[in-house]
């Protein structure tokens, strides 16, 4: 198979850089053909992605930077492709005879600019990969910002994920369309100057505010429920929510409650900002509240989070989240609740956050978010089946079977209500970790999926904050979690003794 990219050679980006595109772990070679403009971008869009570069990026290239040295045109087209991909706003060449010729949109017009008005008009685009030789719209997602800096980091993402999308269409794989609305127009709401300008300034506050607070801090919400829960009524209402006391330098998130062997604890991640590291800890519940003190279970060399619990075999198993390590690791509880034992790798090799498993049908489905190393982590998933947990797991025939930032990524555990099948999700929209969606799973098996979000939730006056994005029941206990601003008390109280009063602590919260 022959690919080509067309791009326009007088806007060449870093990450039209490529001789192959990575489909099904396979390097596939791309040829450039370098294209004429179509139509001018921005005035001084470049010096302002370099200043981003030097001011947002540390000194770092992202992949909207200009690439300076441009293959000679030789290079270009020195075969008939299969396959286009168009990404100028050209018109189709009448002369191609590829059998494929994809064309990105974004927000429903092609080329570059396109992508730019819409991020200038507060957003990222809905991206439709249309296939112009019938017309089709052959696969359509919604990138997730969340690690999206400035005007030049937002342009990346939106490409990333755009390969993203190419990649599965030539890997042969079925693409299952979402029904994801687009902005209806895409006025910018500012000039590239005044959205880098603005967008300078922010970040220039927003490192203030770690100087002096520590960010993001989470927290654990805990209430006693006797009846209908967040589940039945689509909100957070009922009994008010208590929050699990931290020591202020950590922050809890995540929380997973059980009931095994007669006692109740709640699992969470319990990241020490000083280390910038989670593991997992734990505490007991009992008829009034939290037992005793927090007692951590679970650590590694990386990073670990969301330690979904699973009950197999008579056994009970431990996932956490660890895809910076690149892997999907079960663990077996030895001695409940403090010692666990990695016990078996159930998939390598990707990065898949916030693994959550239910059975459906007589079968294992494995849910994670899924990242091909570039873009945004909330807003690709991936589904795998197996007839028993400890595997083999299979990839599910469409993956990743849906991209957009507002329904993919896991948020607990799936819930099944009146013989529905329904799955919490996290809505980063407006950010990682912003608010909780409820989906009902319509459609679910090896080469489908179909999910309908019913209801969101977003913090309030019943649970204050700024974010939320977990949410477990287990008998009358509800958990969920969200974020609020945490000073770093004690560190500003040893910089400025004679204006900042010491806090109170006990020795437990001493750093």
């Amino acid at each position: 198979m022959i690919i080509e990219f067309r791009c326009e050679r007088e806007y060449a980006r870093r990450w039209m850089a490529r001789d192959t595109l990575l489909i099904d772990d396979r390097d596939v070679p791309v040829q450039i053909a370098w294209t004429a403009t179509t139509e001018p971008r921005p005035a001084g869009l470049d010096a302002l992605f370099e200043l981003e570069r030097l001011v947002l990026h540390k000194g770092q290239h992202s992949g909207a930077n200009r690439l300076t040295i441009i293959p000679e045109p030789a290079r270009a087209s020195t075969a008939t492709a299969d396959v286009i991909v168009d990404f100028t706003g050209a018109a189709r060449d009448p002369n191609s005879s590829a059998k494929l010729y994809l064309r990105p949109l974004f927000n429903g017009v092609a080329g570059e600019n396109a992508a730019l008005a819409a991020i200038l008009a507060g957003d990222l685009p809905v991206i439709d990969i249309v296939n112009e030789v019938d017309g089709s719209t052959i696969d359509r997602g919604h990138p997730s910002g969340e690690i999206a800096a400035g005007l030049s980091g937002a342009l990346e993402t939106v490409m990333a994920r755009t390969l993203t999308m190419v990649a599965a269409i030539l890997s042969g794989r079925p693409r299952l369309l979402p029904d994801l609305a687009r902005p209806a127009a895409t006025i910018p709401r500012r000039g590239p100057v005044g959205y880098v300008t603005r967008g300078l300034a922010v970040s220039i506050a927003k490192e203030i505010y770690r100087l002096c607070c520590y960010a993001p801090h989470w927290h654990v919400g805990w209430r006693f429920n006797e009846g209908a829960g967040v589940w039945q009524t689509g909100d957070l209402s009922g009994p008010a929510w208590h929050v699990l006391p931290d020591p202020g330098h950590r922050f809890y998130a995540d929380p997973f409650p059980i009931t095994w062997q007669g006692r109740t604890f709640v699992f969470f991640e319990d990241l020490d900002h000083r280390v910038g590291k989670g593991i997992i800890s734990t505490i007991e519940f009992g008829d009034t509240g939290p037992v005793g003190e927090v007692l951590p279970v679970l650590e590694e060399p990386w990073h670990l989070s969301y330690p979904f619990l699973i009950e197999d075999g008579g056994e009970l198993w431990m996932i956490p989240e660890s895809s910076i390590h690149g892997d999907v690791a079960l663990y077996k509880c030895v001695r409940f609740p403090d010692k666990w034992e990695r016990h078996t790798t159930l998939l390598s090799g990707l990065e898949l956050a916030d693994v959550t498993i239910t059975q459906h049908n007589g079968l294992h489905y494995l849910f994670g978010a899924w990242r091909d190393g570039a873009g945004g982590y909330s807003d690709s998933l991936a589904i795998y089946y197996a007839d028993h947990l400890h595997g083999p797991w299979l990839p599910h025939a469409s993956n990743p079977v849906l991209i957009d930032r507002a329904s993919t990524r896991p948020a607990g555990n799936f819930v099944t209500i009146n013989d529905k099948l329904w799955r919490p999700v996290q809505n980063c929209s407006d950010g990682y970790g912003a608010a909780l969606a409820l989906a009902e799973v319509v459609e679910l098996s090896p080469t489908t999926f179909r999910q309908i979000v019913r209801h969101s939730l977003r913090p309030g006056p019943v649970w204050p904050g700024r974010k939320l994005h977990t949410l477990n029941r287990c008998g009358r206990l509800e958990v969920i979690d969200g974020s609020h601003v945490q000073p770093k008390t004690r560190a500003l109280a040893s910089r400025f003794p004679s204006t900042v009063p010491s806090p109170r602590t006990s020795p437990s919260t001493a750093r």
